[in-house]
């Protein structure tokens, strides 16, 4: 990308389009685990936030764990298609130390709906879309990214997340449908 500033490219392109989530804009930053979507997502929050409402959604929340990928479309659509029509949209808080869904979090209409994660985009949702970005890095670059901000103990469940993932991009095309590719392996993930 030759910006400099990823979130300043991102956040010019979903302006520069109408508002396709209702009254406001959706943000795809999807990718595989560790890329630098949710370092993305906080600058380009920073950076919308003189904008108008901006509201950041991980997709970490909407996983039914270690598994949950591929289910995850039915969270998307309680949170989406409400929004499209202008109202609140609705998901399900899982929590990974419990290991299960623990309250019901409501996400009001804002201006600009950031969604950051693996899965973000999904083909059923593409009209909703306003600018979806592919954030990457190399593997080992990811792989050392998650084990260092989540530690050791997911180590056992990295190989079949990434898997899923790969499985994932793929059927939803998302690399081919992004609007914009990051590579983020320099930029700073703090």
């Amino acid at each position: 990308m030759a910006d400099a500033d990823p979130a300043a490219q991102v956040l010019a392109l979903a302006l520069s389009r109408p508002a396709t989530l209702g009254q406001g804009r959706l943000v795809c930053l999807d990718g595989p685990a560790g890329a630098g979507k949710t370092t993305l997502a906080r600058r380009l929050a920073g950076r919308a936030a003189r904008h108008g409402s901006t509201r950041v959604v991980g997709m970490d929340d909407l996983y039914a764990g270690w598994g949950g990928l591929a289910a995850v479309g039915a969270q998307l659509d309680s949170l989406l298609v409400p929004l499209a029509s202008g109202s609140a949209g609705r998901y399900r808080r899982w929590d990974w130390h419990a290991s299960s869904y623990v309250e019901e979090v409501v996400v009001e209409p804002a201006d600009l709906l950031v969604l950051e994660g693996v899965g973000s985009f999904a083909a059923a949702h593409a009209a909703l879309v306003t600018a979806l970005a592919w954030v990457t890095a190399p593997r080992e670059v990811r792989t050392a990214r998650v084990l260092a901000r989540d530690g050791e103990l997911v180590t056992p469940y990295l190989p079949a997340w990434q898997r899923d993932e790969d499985r994932h991009h793929a059927a939803q095309g998302t690399r081919a449908r992004a609007d914009l590719v990051v590579e983020s392996a320099r930029m700073r993930t703090d």
